[in-house]
């Protein structure tokens, strides 16, 4: 079993940056596919960007492509999502998971484990 802890979120304006931290302790990180979700007020939870095992391998949606990215450091047992060009749409509370699985399809519903979330808020 994994813990996972989100840092970093907070307010930001409009075209700003942040970067957020998911800190994995009870197992090593490097066993999890890892991915990154957001859900906005009244909103489902939906998938922003993942990464596999070693993090080689990583997947972001259409709506961050180009401005945000996920990468991991697994001497660390962190994964990091660093938020470029934000826009109001963005708001939302990201949440940090891991898959068990080899290889991770990154739908909610097949994450495994599951942090508590951090509140990033864009204003324009």
């Amino acid at each position: 079993q994994v813990q996972l802890v989100e840092s970093g979120g907070g307010l930001v304006q409009a075209g700003g940056s942040l970067r957020l931290s998911c800190a994995a302790s009870g197992r090593t990180c490097d066993s999890y596919c890892m991915g990154w979700f957001r859900q906005a007020p009244g909103k489902g939870r939906e998938f922003v960007a993942g990464t596999s095992r070693s993090g080689g391998s990583t997947r972001h949606a259409d709506s961050v492509k180009g401005r945000f990215t996920i990468s991991r450091d697994n001497a660390k047992n962190t994964v990091y999502l660093q938020m470029n060009n934000l826009k109001p749409e963005d708001t939302a509370v990201y949440y940090c998971a891991a898959d068990r699985a080899l290889f991770s399809t990154f739908a909610p519903n097949d994450m495994d484990y599951w942090g508590k979330g951090t509140l990033v808020t864009v204003s324009s």
